[in-house]
């Protein structure tokens, strides 16, 4: 008896080998595009990372530049109040003189003779004469050129408007510089353009932001000095107060 079935087809064979080289052809293509998406997608993420980052540096900057206009203003204050105990420091010395002419006549005759002492320019409109160092008023004016872009990225001062995260319309695709260094792929080499663009401006940004810190630095130790010289002009105008109370309470 023949071992053939009467069914045989000789070139089924064939037509088995042909539908499995087709199977694996078509897993293969899926296994391409699953690829291409995974890549799109981590791309995609890596531009919202930067961009994230790049809106966190210019609220960074933004901090830094008010608490720099604070700091301006704290010196303006202690130029005021420096002012102000010179002032007194002056008044209290024309009322020294005053006492030494009504205790004696020899006072009066020193007064007299005496050279009287400087007297300060008041001060006009009440504008201190104080100015922030250059480096920390470079500083605040270069980072506040970039208050616009950080209303731009900011997501809740932006414009409802996703244009500049569709990496695939046609317009922003063909804005893409032809360069051999990006991905052949239009949607992707926009993505990496993007992710490169947003680099740049984070370099940008700390280099600001270091600046600011070093003049922000340099604010802080010229005032610590101002707050020394004018610890010690307090603490002199006291002695000189309690001994001018004590002269008048001798009359």
């Amino acid at each position: 008896m023949s071992a053939v079935p009467r069914s045989y087809n000789p070139f089924a064979e064939d037509e088995e080998e042909d539908a499995a080289a087709g199977a694996g052809g078509a897993g293969e293509a899926d296994r391409q595009r699953y690829l291409q998406q995974e890549v799109l997608r981590r791309s995609a993420a890596s531009a919202d990372s930067t961009a994230r980052s790049l809106s966190l540096l210019y609220e960074s900057e933004r901090i830094g530049v008010a608490a720099s206009e604070e700091l301006v203003r704290q010196g303006e204050a202690l130029k005021r109040t420096e002012q102000m105990v010179d002032k007194m420091d002056q008044d209290l010395k024309t009322s020294q003189r005053h006492i030494n002419s009504i205790k004696s006549v020899w006072g009066g005759l020193v007064n007299y003779f005496k050279a009287k002492p400087p007297e300060s320019k008041p001060e006009q409109n009440g504008a201190p004469d104080y100015y922030a160092n250059s480096r920390l008023k470079e500083a605040m004016m270069s980072s506040k050129e970039q208050e616009s872009k950080y209303q731009e990225s900011h997501p809740n001062l932006r414009k409802l408007d996703n244009s500049d995260n569709d990496f695939s319309k046609a317009d922003l695709v063909s804005s893409v510089q032809r360069d051999d260094s990006y991905p052949k792929n239009q949607q992707l080499r926009a993505y990496h353009q993007k992710i490169d663009t947003n680099l740049d401006e984070m370099s940008s940004g700390l280099s600001r932001l270091k600046n600011l810190a070093l003049g922000l630095q340099t604010e802080i130790e010229e005032q610590d000095d101002m707050l020394d010289r004018l610890t010690r002009k307090v603490e002199t105008l006291d002695i000189n107060i309690k001994n001018t109370d004590k002269r008048v309470r001798q009359l």
